[in-house]
């Protein structure tokens, strides 16, 4: 397997399912030759493929987990990723309170959809993701020095970012469009599998 199937299908199980033009957008990578890496793993069975969207088979999961510990070995051992990755989860649990509150209001005990009526509540979130994005560009830029493609992730996070400052409010946390929210799990998942880890939440 060469290092670009190995890194399509890791940017696959990242994406959980995607076509060739998102998995090399995630990763940073020339479309064509992701394409063509996709084609080759499907060809051995680690992915399957539909109408242009593909997804990690059984045994492309299995290759990755015994993979993981062998192509990032320098990863796991890099102290100055490790206390990266370390204030990165601080400035998770930031964003997933903030994720909470911007799609739920309180009320009373519990807590209903948020229906973005009122104005001052969501520009109060929007307020407080401008702290955390601060925060996270300088955590993940830290983490990039150590790992150079994570540096496409910044790039995303700034694009959603500006289009929530732009006013389009689905930014924040829209479930079929690159917003902050999506970006910011796929970076979460990509460390996680990079650094032998599980997620907390």
């Amino acid at each position: 397997m060469t290092d670009i199937e190995f890194l399509a299908v890791h940017g696959l199980a990242v994406r959980k399912a995607a076509g060739p033009a998102a998995v090399a957008d995630l990763l940073g990578l020339n479309e064509e030759e992701v394409t063509a890496a996709l084609e080759a793993a499907a060809g051995k069975g680690l992915v399957a493929g539909a109408r242009g969207t593909y997804m990690v088979a059984p045994d492309g999961q299995t290759m990755l987990a015994a993979q993981y510990p062998i192509v990032f070995a320098a990863a796991r051992e890099d102290g100055a990723l490790t206390a990266a990755y370390e204030r990165f989860e601080k400035v998770n649990t930031g964003l997933l309170a903030l994720f909470t509150d911007w799609q739920t209001v309180p009320t009373g005990s519990t807590r209903i959809p948020n229906d973005h009526e009122d104005k001052d509540y969501d520009n109060g979130i929007i307020d407080r993701l401008g702290d955390l994005h601060e925060r996270a560009e300088r955590v993940v830029g830290r983490c990039a020095e150590a790992q150079p493609r994570l540096t496409r992730y910044l790039e995303r996070l700034e694009s959603a970012y500006d289009r929530v400052l732009a006013g389009e409010i689905d930014w924040v946390s829209g479930v079929r469009i690159d917003s902050y929210h999506t970006v910011w799990f796929e970076l979460h998942e990509d460390l996680l599998r990079m650094l032998g880890r599980t997620r907390q939440e």
